[in-house]
This record gives structure tokens, C-alpha cells and sequence, in this order.
């Protein structure tokens, strides 16, 4: 199963952390098979949202919900159960200044 792990932190915890990367975690996940992609993102400040309403396209500078916690990043894996999808992203460097939401991917 395919399991989307959603890394999130505050913004001074994100920012401070934002070039520390995932060196070691990553060559584990890759070893063990189970790492799929993933990557880092650039700050809500440089987003742009996108909605259609009535036909009507409509842009918003910025993240599109005001949160406190911020995804930074995101890792795609593939294993087994929840259970290893939870091991796995506690081992994510990042589960230590911020949160890794776990969610499994729905199968075609």
C-alpha cells in the first residue's frame, strides 16, 4: 500500500530546519525499498491557489487555508500496513521539530 507522509511544522521551525535535508533517513528508505519520491517545498509566500467557481477562475496569493502549521514537504512510500507507514515516518528527521501526517493513498 502507498502511504503520502505530509511534513508539517510552524513557520520558525520549518524555516529553521528548511536546508537541514534528509540525509541518512533517505538512503534507509531507499535500501529498504520503500521510498517512491518526494521533495521540499518552497514557502506559502510563493504559492499561488487556484479555484473554479461558476465557471469562473479565481487566484489567491498564498496557502489556501491559515494555519499555523505549514506543510514543508512531502515523502511518497510504499509498505506493507499503517503500522510500518507510522515506524517509518517517526524515523523522519523531521518528526522532531515538526509533524509527519500519515495518510494512506487510495488504490486505483
Amino acid at each position: 500500500m502507498q502511504y503520502l507522509l505530509l511534513v508539517c511544522a510552524d513557520a520558525e521551525a520549518g524555516a529553521a530546519h528548511a536546508q537541514d535535508g534528509c540525509e541518512g533517513w533517505s538512503e534507509e528508505m531507499i535500501e529498504r525499498g520503500v521510498l517512491r519520491g518526494g521533495g521540499g517545498l518552497r514557502p506559502p509566500n510563493e504559492a499561488r491557489t487556484v479555484r473554479v467557481r461558476e465557471e469562473q477562475i479565481l487566484y489567491t496569493d498564498g496557502p489556501f487555508a491559515e494555519t499555523r502549521e505549514q506543510v514543508g514537504g512531502f515523502t511518497l512510500i510504499e509498505c506493507a500496513d499503517m503500522d510500518t507507514a507510522l515506524e517509518i515516518a517517526a524515523k523522519h528527521p523531521a518528526a522532531r521539530y515538526g509533524c509527519i501526517e500519515v495518510r494512506p493513498m487510495f488504490t486505483p
